[in-house]
């Protein structure tokens, strides 16, 4: 990712989203020849010279302050969440030097039993990138019961939850209100590069994406951020039918950028019986538990040999 002009490519966007009536500024009814805000108006809103922020835009000044950097998010109606996006473009283009390349991704044994402890309740573990780094028997089943259960043990073969709902026929069908579900993927994703912004492999995703579908682009280069702790969403599973889910996500301790993903329903609700149905129809029988198990054993078996 080239780092530099994105803090540039953030103010000029936002910028562009805002009409002087939005902010208090007279419009005299003049016919504009930029979209949204001047750069004066701007600088002239956040107290900053016009020639420092204009350097600033153009991403040949990398020096802002802390405080220079909150008066701007004052000044575009930032929230918290894009105000702490803004504070993580302006560290990465202050970065010189060689850039540690982040650690492959793993769970932990202590999360995969939190995972487990979640019973019939869907739950997965998400990467910094939104891998699925493990996920239980029920969460499988939600999200991708399409897929291999055990494929988020083969790092290479590790679905993206971004990469399904761009490019994957049975999760977009699985969302009713499909929209709601990318634009959160696309502002997570955001948030992702701004944090780790030295991650080839979330650079590889976001081209990825960008390339093959023309709604990522789009929605890409609105720049907006999201970050949700509790979403929920209408859902239509090939199995049990609708469904209205809550989607909570916990942050894992002592693992950077992990987090679980747990869906549940209101008490007494229709929903609620559709997870009972998902989770009693993707119990395994006698046979199949058989087969993982030898399957388990043979693989334990050679791991003990090597």
């Amino acid at each position: 990712m080239d780092k530099k002009p994105r803090l540039g490519e953030f103010l000029k966007m936002r910028r562009s989203q805002l009409q002087p009536a939005d902010v208090g500024l007279p419009d005299f009814g003049e016919r504009r020849r930029v979209p949204g805000l001047r750069r004066d108006e701007l600088a002239q809103l956040a107290g900053v010279g016009l020639s420092y922020y204009t350097r600033l835009e153009q991403g040949l000044s990398l020096n802002a302050s802390p405080e220079v950097l909150d008066a701007l998010a004052r000044a575009l109606g930032l929230d918290e969440v894009e105000r702490a996006h803004l504070h993580d473009l302006a560290r990465a283009s202050r970065r010189t030097g060689t850039r540690r390349r982040p650690a492959p991704e793993r769970a932990g044994d202590t999360t995969r039993q939190l995972l487990g402890a979640f019973g019939d309740a869907p739950a997965i573990l998400l990467g910094r990138r939104s891998d699925v780094l493990a996920w239980n028997r029920t969460g499988h089943a939600l999200f991708a019961g399409h897929l291999d259960p055990h494929i988020p043990d083969q790092p290479d073969r590790r679905p993206n939850t971004a990469r399904l709902v761009f490019l994957d026929a049975h999760t977009r069908d699985l969302y009713v209100d499909w929209p709601k579900k990318a634009r959160d993927v696309v502002g997570k994703l955001r948030l992702a590069a701004g944090q780790h912004p030295d991650d080839p492999r979330l650079a590889e995703l976001i081209g990825e994406l960008t390339m093959k579908s023309s709604e990522f682009a789009m929605m890409w280069s609105e720049h907006r951020v999201r970050k949700w702790d509790l979403a929920t969403y209408r859902m239509h599973h090939p199995l049990v039918g609708h469904m209205q889910l809550n989607l909570q996500t916990l942050n894992v301790p002592q693992a950077e950028g992990q987090r679980l993903v747990v869906a549940t329903a209101d008490a007494g609700t229709a929903s609620a019986a559709a997870l009972t149905l998902l989770a009693q129809a993707s119990v395994p029988t006698v046979r199949q538990a058989s087969r993982a198990e030898a399957a388990e054993s043979t693989r334990f078996g050679a791991d003990s040999r090597r």
